[in-house]
């Protein structure tokens, strides 16, 4: 029996599916190359932006195009799991009658070593979930409440890596400095209703889904116990958030050269306005301080982002504060999306996307010409 992965989205999916990969190799199975000689194919989602959505739409219309008759026997089972999930199995088999089985993302776990063809960096998750509930991100109904793995089994795993003797790792969360510090149950039932009577108040603030940390963050204390692994040279994570990113983790990563000299860390908006339409819980200042306390302390430090263009109600103002953000942090790369309305998300559900595309690539344009042709030869590489 034969197997074929196709994975969309970010390195969480990549990861996501070494797992996967590894969960059919531990039953017997094969990987193929071709999809069209695959027993089973397994396509790993991304919900992030529509964009990502048509993709993998059009990745089953290439399927059903080459096995014409979707309930043939001859065609190999889909297996559909990653963010597009959160739609539902009824909504997917609906909409993607190709698709045979649902597999939530929640079910992939670490029975089995993850196969990696990478063979001197690794991507480690040490949580999966996300009790951040910013507006835009359907990350939270995708994947589900954060959880974080326990620290002994993420260090066994590096301490396993370093012998197999790979050198760098990239530690994976949807927010790492959150790791061994989630509140159980975070969550709020009226997304799962309709859009009335819903509005902006009833989402928890990012701060309230996590204990403060009582002494040394757990992060930073994984951390120094991996980097202490013989063998494991460099250390990177991702993704980190601005609400969060404690003085000790400054100072760890100034002390400690092992862990990478790039941060990435979102901004999302320069709009203090639009950061609370956002429920990202800092401001413009906020986030600058961050980073000026960053930068005084790693003094090669280097700085990417993620931004959001064309947010429902964004001004020219408001997209002016996030060129002048951008202007004083100069940021190393920024990864700039034109704002995509996703059902399941609280902006989907309260706001009216109402920027015009025209003026959406317009915003994006000057954010490529301002942030990424500058850095193209020295843009630093994401693990």
């Amino acid at each position: 029996m034969k197997y074929f992965i196709k994975t969309f989205g970010c390195q969480a999916n990549k990861s996501d599916s070494e797992r996967i990969a590894g969960d059919y190799q531990a039953r017997g199975y094969q990987e193929t190359d071709s999809w069209k000689e695959a027993d089973e194919i397994v396509i790993n989602t991304c919900s992030v932006r529509e964009r990502a959505e048509d993709r993998v739409k059009g990745f089953l219309l290439n399927i059903q195009k080459y096995f014409p008759q979707t309930q043939s026997a001859t065609r190999p089972k889909i297996i559909l799991t990653g963010c597009m999930i959160h739609h539902g199995a009824q909504k997917l088999r609906q909409d993607l009658p190709l698709v045979d089985e649902v597999l939530p993302i929640a079910e992939v776990g670490f029975n089995s070593p993850a196969i990696r063809k990478d063979k001197k960096h690794a991507w480690v998750p040490i949580s999966s979930g996300c009790n951040s509930f910013c507006t835009f991100c359907i990350v939270p109904y995708a994947r589900g409440r954060e959880r974080s793995r326990p620290m002994v089994d993420v260090v066994a795993e590096v301490k396993q890596l370093a012998a197999e003797g790979y050198d760098e790792i990239t530690l994976l969360g949807q927010n790492v400095n959150s790791y061994g510090l989630e509140k159980a149950g975070i969550g709020y039932r009226k997304l799962l209703m309709s859009r009335e009577g819903f509005a902006l108040s009833d989402i928890p603030s990012n701060q309230s889904a996590y204990f403060p940390p009582d002494g040394i963050p757990p992060f930073v204390t994984l951390i120094r116990q991996i980097s202490a692994i013989d063998g494991i040279k460099k250390i990177h994570f991702m993704t980190s958030n601005p609400w969060d990113f404690w003085e000790e983790l400054i100072d760890e990563i100034a002390t400690n050269q092992k862990i990478d000299r790039f941060v990435h860390l979102p901004v999302q908006s320069g709009s203090d306005r639009i950061l609370s339409l956002m429920n990202r819980g800092y401001t413009h200042a906020d986030y600058l301080s961050l980073i000026n306390r960053i930068k005084a302390k790693v003094k090669d430090v280097r700085i990417g982002t993620d931004i959001i263009v064309g947010f429902p109600g964004e001004t020219e103002t408001d997209f002016e504060e996030t060129v002048a953000l951008a202007k004083e942090v100069g940021f190393a790369v920024a990864f700039s999306a034109q704002y995509s309305p996703r059902p399941g998300t609280a902006a989907y559900r309260i706001y009216e996307d109402n920027i015009p595309a025209k003026i959406k690539k317009e915003r994006w344009q000057i954010l490529e010409d301002l942030i990424n042709r500058p850095n193209l030869e020295s843009r630093p590489i994401i693990r």
